[in-house]
């Protein structure tokens, strides 16, 4: 399912968040939002979801425009901070998290059983989330978006404060999903992440400042690292130039 944004604006408190951003997701991809905190990804990530409607412009999930209750079921959506109820055990968080997507009794079980395993967890199914290290947390959140079997994930900002280690093995997690099929976003303010991805969406004080193949974004720097993008695109702006 492609997803498209076009022209959105979002402004709050008569700040403007979001200026005028239109970009393409094709089906499949792994498209990374980079940008430094505060630059805007959050608020994309709740527009694509719907949680917050855009002041203009538009966003359309294949023909269905957002926001749509049915495009719920189809959206697997990772919060930066965990959302886990410490006094369950993991398995029960999941079985309380199924209960939203109506799953059937059985095919909740086996998804429960599918999705630990996925993200490494099996062995720690019965143990409270307040027994869990923050990575375990990390995975589980993982595993509750994926639980519904969703085309689209969005996930934001999901290896934030965690170890190098960790962070690798998500990223190779994220890979197998989408071997599968699955479209995924991720939000980071990482900049070396960006190679991990098919396409990057380069976000600035709200702005688009490039979209583009990963491949084709650092074959424009003369470093080969993601950063000096934004360097050039902070020098614009400070230079009173149109991003």
């Amino acid at each position: 399912m492609d997803i498209k944004l076009t022209n959105v604006s979002k402004s709050f408190d008569k700040k403007t968040v979001i200026s005028d951003m239109s970009f393409s997701i094709s089906s499949g991809d792994i498209v990374c939002l980079l940008g430094p905190s505060g630059s805007g990804k959050t608020t994309i990530i709740r527009l694509l979801i719907g949680a917050i409607a855009s002041d203009r412009g538009t966003i359309h999930f294949g023909e269905t425009k957002v926001p749509d209750l049915k495009l719920l079921k189809q959206i697997g959506f990772m919060p930066q901070n965990d959302a886990l109820y410490d006094d369950l055990s993991g398995e029960d968080n999941l079985r309380f998290f199924g209960g939203f997507f109506k799953m059937g009794k059985s095919h909740l079980e086996k998804r429960i059983t599918e999705v630990l395993e996925l993200v490494d967890l099996s062995d720690h199914r019965k143990k409270y989330i307040r027994n869990y290290s923050g990575g375990m947390k990390k995975r589980l959140s993982l595993a509750a978006t994926l639980l519904h079997e969703p085309d689209v994930l969005l996930l934001d900002e999901p290896t934030v404060g965690i170890d190098p280690v960790l962070r690798h093995n998500i990223w190779n997690q994220f890979k197998a999903i989408k071997a599968t099929g699955k479209t995924i976003i991720v939000s980071t303010h990482v900049m070396d992440e960006v190679t991990e991805c098919d396409k990057a969406a380069l976000i600035y004080n709200g702005r688009l400042i490039n979209y583009d193949s990963v491949e084709n974004l650092l074959s424009k720097t003369k470093s080969g690292k993601v950063e000096e993008l934004f360097i050039e695109a902070d020098k614009r702006q400070k230079g009173g130039e149109a991003l």
